[in-house]
């Protein structure tokens, strides 16, 4: 049975329907009666049932709004927290795919459970007493309906799973695949699992076999060595938010298959602020059409493979600095970061850890091993020194046995979509060069620089008044003076601990997008700034308002 926070009964009142809706929905009724889903019913418990034409034709679907009983009802989570991928079927292997016909109407519910499901059948006029009714099988529109299917469908394969130990049965809620790697095992297999889940209730139809070459799963084609999308619409005119979300939700569903990164789907991305009202007006720009079209020509082009069994698995990063984006392969599937970053400053290297743990972890659910070899961009050397001190990128290679190299296979995907990171301006040590003081005041709003001119030995300085917070103020004196001296090497010298964190973090990093606009502004500038610098640079933090000895 399911938990429930409450026994309290709820009732919720059926409200009115049309004639020809209520016609539709006694016709339903009686088919369900009569297939033993429904029965008679004098529950406490009530919520409303209405009807909704089924598209391209004159059927209608039952549905019961059963939002008041998911408030009350505990939730059970989910067992399967992504769906299996067809990319790790071995190459050359035999499959078959099963299709169960109205799942959850084959799967009981426990009685203690279905008084709790029960609706009421209105009259025109209140010419008749209501007829009630309560659900005998898995109602549709009930939170836990699509865990209680997944584990009653487990349950029922898993003594063919033992039966069968060298077959793959990759299972998501009501699609079955069978994979074997001789045909005629296949077949023994298959019929054992048809006849397994027959026997249990469930109805299985001959054409919801399928036996040839491409196979429809989970809105992919499967095809002998390949897996593409299903046929797949672009909505190209999204005219709401509701309508943009659903676009940009398809496409990441699409992602790891079509390898579109974060920069090119921006201008669709950026689309989704605004108006948090579903039904606010949207309207594609002319960059949003452009990546569109990326999309669509990806869609058109970009096929993912079967796995070898033979082969190790590899990883590496690709893309331009900042905007880095991973391959896992033999077989090509995408890793990507949140289009929304988490920090408001996230530097490369943080990019590529995050880039790597995903991508060991996705190949940890896939294949349940790790990396033989992960390709990074970046000079030995650079490479050397990040591994050395940077806590985070080792936390990404906790535990890692495998190869890390800076030398990329030679396959023209690489040669298109590989640049190597640019070296960074950021020097560890003090320089031989110029020494430029900032400081900022939040009382008198004056944002400074000072430093000594090289050739005449006299102090010069910059002043100007700023407003906005005291880090707005002392952000706003850095930003001038990368600006001032862009062509000159220098050692930045700062008593904000805050300005000194930003400068360390900036260069070719990416920025969040943040409320506060003066601060995102002068943020935006700094990373720019550092990111196009051609001079080396060092920060320094000191505590200046403190009584020590020294200049």
């Amino acid at each position: 049975p399911m938990n429930w926070r409450s026994e309290e009964p709820v009732w919720v009142d059926q409200w009115p329907l049309s004639i020809d809706k209520l016609r539709a929905l006694e016709s339903l009724i009686e088919e369900q009666v009569s297939k033993g889903h429904l029965a008679p019913s004098t529950s406490p418990w009530n919520t409303p049932v209405f009807v909704v034409k089924k598209r391209g034709g004159d059927r209608w679907r039952l549905l019961q709004d059963l939002r008041a009983i998911n408030e009350v009802l505990e939730d059970m989570g989910s067992l399967q927290p992504g769906m299996p991928s067809p990319s790790m079927l071995p190459r050359d292997w035999k499959l078959a795919v099963i299709d169960l016909k109205d799942c959850f109407f084959s799967i009981p519910l426990n009685p203690r459970d279905t008084p709790k499901f029960a609706f009421s059948v209105p009259s025109i006029n209140c010419q008749a007493p209501m007829k009630r009714y309560e659900w005998l099988v898995l109602p549709q529109g009930c939170k836990n309906s699509p865990t209680l299917c997944q584990r009653h469908v487990a349950n029922i394969l898993a003594p063919v799973r033992k039966m069968f130990p060298d077959i793959m049965i990759l299972h998501y809620m009501d699609d079955i695949l069978v994979c074997a790697r001789e045909q005629f095992y296949l077949d023994i297999a298959l019929k054992k699992t048809i006849s397994t889940l027959e026997g249990a209730g469930f109805a299985i139809s001959q054409n919801k076999v399928q036996l040839t070459s491409p196979f429809k799963y989970l809105g992919l084609l499967v095809c002998e060595r390949t897996i593409v999308p299903q046929h797949f619409q672009i909505m190209d005119n999204p005219k709401t938010l509701q309508e943009m979300m659903q676009l940009c939700g398809s496409i990441n569903w699409l992602r790891p298959l079509l390898g579109i990164p974060n920069q090119d789907l921006e201008p669709l991305f950026d689309l989704l602020k605004g108006d948090s009202m579903l039904t606010s007006p949207r309207t594609l720009t002319t960059r949003a059409k452009f990546a569109l079209q990326r999309v669509a020509d990806a869609i058109a082009t970009r096929k993912a493979h079967w796995i070898d069994p033979v082969l190790p698995f590899q990883f590496a990063i690709l893309g331009e600095c900042p905007h880095f984006y991973g391959m896992l392969f033999q077989w090509d599937q995408w890793i990507f970061t949140p289009h929304t970053p988490k920090k408001t400053i996230t530097t490369p290297t943080e990019v590529v850890a995050d880039l790597i743990s995903k991508a060991r972890s996705r190949l940890r659910v896939l294949a349940g091993c790790d990396l033989a070899c992960i390709h990074v961009p970046w000079r030995k050397a650079e490479f050397e020194s990040i591994w050395q001190s940077n806590s985070t990128f080792q936390l990404a290679l906790d535990s890692y046995s495998g190869q890390v190299s800076t030398h990329y296979p030679k396959h023209r995907l690489f040669k298109e979509t590989f640049q190597l990171a640019p070296k960074s301006m950021k020097s560890k040590t003090p320089l031989a060069a110029l020494n430029m003081f900032t400081d900022g005041s939040g009382k008198s709003k004056k944002s400074a620089i000072v430093w000594m001119d090289p050739t005449t030995r006299q102090w010069e300085a910059d002043v100007e008044e700023v407003e906005g917070s005291p880090q707005i103020i002392e952000l706003a004196a850095v930003v001038r003076a990368f600006k001032m001296f862009n062509h000159t090497a220098i050692n930045l010298i700062t008593d904000s601990a805050y300005v000194a964190g930003v400068v360390d973090r900036a260069e070719n990093s990416l920025l969040k997008q943040i409320d506060n606009p003066k601060l995102f502004d002068l943020l935006s500038q700094l990373v720019i700034l550092l990111s196009h610098r051609k001079q080396k640079y060092y920060v320094m933090h000191v505590r200046s308002h403190a009584d020590l000895p020294g200049p």
